[in-house]
C-alpha cells in the first residue's frame, strides 16, 4: 500500500509512520520538523518537508497515493487565532482538495474530543451528543476542520474521521512532559477534590484505530469514533503513582476548582495583553482538565471498526516511564 502521513513528525504521526513502514506499506512522510525528517529518512521513509497551508505542494505529495493519513494539526491550549485557522482549517481543506484531485482511494483525519469540552466534567460522552460552544482556538478550528471533511465526503471522498481522547506513551511531548515539568517544579496542587476520573489513550492503541479506519467497510465512511483506552483513571492517583516512579513529590496542597479556575482567568488576562505572548503558566483549560472527570463512549469504535485496545492504561504508563527515565538518565 502506498500511503502519505501529514504531521509525520509529530507524537502521532510518526508513531504511525513507524508502524506503517514496519508492515511493508510505502510511506510518505510530510513534516516540517528536519531532525525529525532526517530520522525517518534514516529508517528508510521517504521524508517530505512541505507546509499543507500551501496546496499546490500537497498536489504534488499526493500523487498515485492510495491513503492520506491527516495527522497534522495546530494542537496548542493557547495561540493566535489566524494561526491555528491556517493550520488546522485551511490544511485540511488542501488536504481534501489534493485528495480529490488524485483520486485517492480514501482519507483518514485525526480530529479531536477537545469539541466536546465544556469547563465542566463530562462522562461517557458520544459522538452524536450536542456539542458546546468551543472553548478555544484549537477546538474551533477543529470542528471547522471536520466541516471542510464532511464537504469533501459530501463530494465522493472515502474518509473515516477519529477523536482520540489524551495521547500518551513513549515519544510524547504534550501531557505527560508537561504534567512532569509542573510536578518537578513543586507548584502543582491538586486541583479540585482529587477523585475526577480521565480516560486516556495509548499511542499505539491510536495507531491500532488508524490502520482499522484505512480497510474499513463502506459503513464508516463519513463517520467520526471516539477513541480511547475504555478504562477511565483516576488522574491523582496516576499522578501519585508517577511521581514515585520518579522519585518526585506527591502534591499536597489542594486548592477548590473555583479558587484555581479564577487565579488562571486572572493570568490569561495578562497574558492576552501582551502581543505575540507565549503560553500561560496556567490555563482555564489546564485547571479544567485536571480538576474534572472526562471519558468518552467507544462503543461505536468497537462495533462498527473493531477496535480493541490492545495496550492497557498500566502497560503504557510503564512503557512511557521506561522510556522517559532512558532518556533523562
Amino acid at each position: 500500500m502506498r500511503a502519505v502521513v501529514t504531521g509525520a513528525t509529530g507524537f502521532l504521526g510518526g508513531a504511525l509512520t513507524r508502524r506503517l513502514h514496519s508492515i511493508g506499506w510505502y510511506v510518505t512522510a510530510l513534516g516540517r520538523n528536519p531532525l525529525r525528517l532526517n530520522e525517518l529518512d534514516d529508517a528508510g521513509i521517504r521524508p517530505l518537508r512541505l507546509d499543507i497551508t500551501r496546496k499546490g505542494e500537497l498536489t504534488d505529495a499526493f500523487k498515485e497515493q492510495e491513503i492520506v493519513f491527516h495527522c497534522a494539526a495546530l494542537p496548542s491550549p493557547w495561540g493566535n487565532y489566524e494561526k491555528f485557522y491556517q493550520a488546522n482549517v485551511i490544511g485540511t481543506r488542501n488536504v481534501v482538495q489534493a485528495c480529490l484531485e488524485n483520486n485517492v482511494k480514501r482519507l483518514v483525519y485525526v480530529s479531536t474530543p477537545s469539541i466536546y469540552f465544556d469547563y465542566n466534567s463530562r462522562l461517557d460522552v458520544k459522538e452524536a451528543d450536542p456539542l458546546p460552544e468551543p472553548i478555544s482556538a484549537y477546538a474551533a478550528t477543529k470542528l471547522l476542520a471536520e466541516e471542510e471533511v464532511d464537504k469533501g465526503f459530501g463530494k465522493g471522498l472515502a474518509v473515516v474521521s477519529i477523536r482520540p481522547r489524551a495521547l500518551f506513551g513513549e515519544g510524547d511531548t504534550v501531557i505527560f512532559p508537561r504534567l512532569l515539568s509542573r510536578l518537578k517544579s513543586g507548584r502543582l496542587p491538586i486541583l479540585g477534590d482529587g477523585e475526577n476520573i480521565v480516560d486516556l489513550t495509548y499511542i499505539q492503541n491510536v495507531v491500532d484505530a488508524l490502520l482499522l479506519c484505512a480497510e474499513s467497510p463502506s459503513n464508516t465512511l463519513g463517520r467520526k469514533y471516539n477513541i480511547s483506552n475504555g478504562e477511565p483513571v483516576k488522574i491523582w492517583e496516576l499522578v501519585n503513582h508517577i511521581c514515585d516512579e520518579l522519585n518526585l513529590p506527591r502534591p499536597k496542597r489542594k486548592v477548590s476548582y473555583r479558587t484555581a479556575n479564577a487565579a488562571a482567568a486572572a493570568i490569561e488576562f495578562v497574558y492576552s495583553l501582551i502581543p505575540y505572548s507565549p503560553e500561560p503558566p496556567l490555563t482555564r483549560l489546564t485547571v479544567s482538565m485536571l480538576a474534572h472527570s472526562t471519558t468518552l463512549d467507544i462503543s461505536a469504535a468497537k462495533a462498527e471498526l473493531g477496535y480493541r485496545p490492545k495496550v492497557s492504561v498500566e502497560e503504557g504508563v510503564e512503557r512511557f516511564l521506561k522510556w522517559w527515565k532512558e532518556i533523562h538518565h
